[in-house]
């Protein structure tokens, strides 16, 4: 692995590391340093490809419980790659798949309806869940991985695909999905939503999201929440009030400190609780 080092102020003054789809970068944007931690890209097998990634641990022999950590729309940028640092300094090993990479970099779009047009339309739900099957195999052949706690979570695109992931494999021990679709137009791409799988859930999920989310309701919240009555995986969706889509991405306008904290304490408690810690 590689860890490139380079200063906040650096990043933010030329938006390195992040998607161009998204500026200006916002002057709060968190950067957590590498000190005592393995840092740095990694490519993992996927059949006869080899899928990139980013993963960080803390330093040491481990082994550490685990944490898939998938993107948003835009890919593994300098955001995605920062929580990763922000787990292993919790303990974690964490990592965080280019689940796009067979169909585009979306770095290098600069529009968001093209992002979504050209690239994350493409990128069908199959694939994604053997995408981080194969994740979890290479995490078994390290010997400083522990894959009896594995835990998941995803922003956006990737809180849909946490919830699907959860439904998909229940060795998975928790997951928390952020502001993730759970109902929406099927298709090819996404033949199910997490509605869809809510009532057979075997693996908790804790849903966070925010009550200002033009994109995802109340009323769609309050239709997961029927859904997940109907099964026992004791999932549990958090409403945050005053919060927008996006509100954990501190490189965002949407950012909202309050939320995003609360938030992440509420994911590593349910972790935690879950046996991921």
């Amino acid at each position: 692995m590689t860890d490139n080092h380079i200063s906040r102020r650096e990043f933010l003054a030329a938006g390195i590391g992040y998607a161009a789809a998204v500026s200006p970068i916002a002057a709060w944007a968190i950067s957590t340093p590498s000190a005592g931690l393995t840092a740095g890209d990694v490519e993992i097998p996927v059949g006869n490809e080899k899928m990139p990634g980013y993963m960080a641990m803390p330093n040491g022999k481990g082994p550490f419980p685990c944490v898939l950590v998938i993107q948003e729309i835009f890919g593994v940028h300098e955001y995605i790659k920062d929580v990763c640092r922000r787990f292993a300094k919790e303990g974690y090993l964490a990592v965080a798949p280019e689940l796009y990479f067979r169909q585009g970099n979306p770095a290098q779009v600069t529009e968001i309806p093209k992002i979504i047009s050209d690239i994350v339309s493409k990128v069908k739900q199959p694939q994604v869940m053997a995408d981080l099957d194969a994740v979890e195999t290479w995490l078994g052949k390290n010997a400083q991985a522990d894959i009896k706690r594995l835990g998941v979570t995803g922003f956006c695109w990737g809180g849909n695909a946490t919830w699907m992931y959860a439904a998909h494999n229940p060795r998975v021990k928790a997951a928390v999905a952020w502001y993730g679709r759970v109902v929406g137009d099927k298709n090819d791409a996404n033949p199910k939503y997490p509605v869809d799988i809510a009532a057979d859930l075997k693996v908790p999920v804790l849903g966070l999201y925010g009550d200002k989310d033009h994109g995802i309701s109340l009323e769609n919240l309050e239709t997961m929440k029927t859904a997940l009555k109907k099964g026992k995986s004791h999932s549990e969706i958090v409403v945050f009030k005053g919060a927008e889509h996006g509100f954990h991405a501190d490189y965002r306008p949407s950012y909202n400190e309050a939320a995003a904290k609360e938030g992440w304490t509420k994911l590593l408690a349910w972790f935690k609780k879950h046996g991921v810690k």
